[in-house]
Order: C-alpha cells, then structure tokens, then sequence
C-alpha cells in the first residue's frame, strides 16, 4: 500500500473537494481519497506507486491543478 499526499491549486469548498475526490478515484489502484480543502491536500491510498501524470490528469478533468 502507498499513501502520498498531493498539492491541488484551486479549491474553495466541499462541491470541490468531491469533484476532485471523484476524478482520482477513478484511476486504477487507488482505495482511498481524502481532500483538504483548508490545506489545499489531497492524501490518496493506492495499492501501487502512482505516476504523478495520472494524478494531474485526474485533478485537471475535475477542473483544479497541480504544481
């Protein structure tokens, strides 16, 4: 299992936060997504090492951007 913790530019509230929680779920091997809106995090639970361009493309489509 990995854990890794993510900077998302953008979010202003919980609609947001949902939106971004939907897109990363749906990438292949994640089990888990909690977002912070207050702290700009999203810290996501997956079975495998994550490519970083599978998660921008994630939080991209919800509308939101990763530096």
């Amino acid at each position: 299992m990995t854990v890794s913790s993510y900077r998302v530019i953008g979010m202003a509230c919980g609609h947001c936060a949902g939106f971004v929680t939907e897109e990363i779920e749906r990438i292949p091997g994640v089990t888990a997504v909690a977002v912070d809106v207050e702290r700009d995090t999203a810290t996501v639970t997956s079975d495998r090492p994550l490519d970083i361009a599978e998660v921008r493309a994630a939080v991209e489509e919800a509308g939101y951007e990763l530096p």
